[in-house]
């Protein structure tokens, strides 16, 4: 390869904020729900790297590059048929047969939507103001026909994006690109809650713990499970079975979909429906709350079918 910059090359990363940062030194870009990638083209041939440092090139047969010396950063997604980006169908993608990863590029075909440009030529543009970058990465696109994120200097833009999407960002006009760090860059999350039923468990990795709860909603008559949330403390991990004891069946669950194995069910153990737990969640879609929820308490004072799916915000 004899681009300016080679892989692996970490990404540069972004601040938490709460409030979207406002002033002219700023421009905002929607949250993309996709994998972070840093595409290299050397002439004919492009390298895709993952935000973790790792080939995904293999992955997305179906996607090409026009030929030309240039480094992307931006994100590999893939739309259902209404123009909406779908996070689980992009997992499956990332498959160890070689005949399913052809099979599933034609049957959900990804897309790469630039939002950077990291060198051109043999010019590296790290130390180069994010605006002067993405002007230049504006005049590629349309040589090379790349897709580009909408960018906007509008906060109330910002604001429509934290309404009916996962999430904005906020980018620095005049920040350099530093590798690995979280400079220059915000993301900002649209704070949820919701109240949900407790439909079942799933053991945790140490022997007689919970590992995650199943959380549903109703949906008319019917329970439907809409997520789960994990990440508790080891000491409420350990005592969780103790107080779920009394509510379980004897039956096992299979309707929430693992996301790390390739649409594969798992099993949890089935609870009445008597528990009401209130969460907090960035995003859904689908009818289903995307990468977990937080806890915030159990809701004792709750009926449990006062949990509806009407009430779970998945925007416009």
């Amino acid at each position: 390869m004899t681009l300016p910059l080679s892989p692996p090359l970490q990404p540069q990363l972004a601040l938490t904020r709460k409030q979207l940062p406002l002033g002219e030194e700023w421009a905002y870009e929607q949250k993309l729900d996709g994998f972070r990638a840093i595409v290299f083209v050397d002439g004919e041939g492009a390298y895709i790297q993952s935000r973790g440092g790792k080939d995904l090139t293999r992955y997305f047969p179906e996607l090409s590059f026009a030929p030309g010396r240039y480094v992307l950063d931006g994100e590999l997604v893939i739309r259902d048929a209404a123009g909406n980006l779908e996070f689980d169908a992009l997992q499956q993608r990332i498959h160890p047969a070689e005949s399913r990863i052809e099979l599933l590029s034609k049957e959900i075909p990804a897309g790469y939507i630039a939002f950077d440009l990291l060198a051109e030529g043999d010019e590296a543009l790290l130390e180069t103001p994010f605006g002067e970058r993405r002007a230049r990465l504006e005049a590629l696109a349309k040589e090379t026909k790349v897709e580009l994120s909408k960018l906007s200097q509008d906060p109330d833009q910002a604001e429509e994006w934290l309404r009916r999407t996962e999430g904005a960002m906020a980018k620095q006009l005049d920040a350099g690109y530093i590798p690995g760090k979280r400079r220059g860059m915000a993301k900002i999350k649209r704070e949820r809650e919701i109240d949900c039923v407790v439909m079942g468990w799933r053991p945790g990795k140490e022997e007689g713990t919970v590992g995650s709860l199943i959380l549903g909603l109703y949906d008319g008559d019917e329970l439907r499970s809409v997520g789960h949330i994990s990440g508790f403390s080891a000491e409420a991990k350990r005592a969780m079975p103790k107080m779920l004891a009394p509510l379980e069946t004897g039956d096992s669950g299979t309707a929430e979909p693992s996301r790390w194995t390739g649409g594969r069910e798992l099993e949890w153990v089935a609870l009445r429906p008597e528990l009401v737990i209130e969460v907090g969640y960035d995003h859904a879609a689908a009818g289903r709350i995307r990468h977990g929820a937080r806890f915030r308490r159990f809701r004792d004072d709750k009926d449990p079918r006062e949990c509806t799916f009407d009430l779970l915000d998945q925007g416009d």
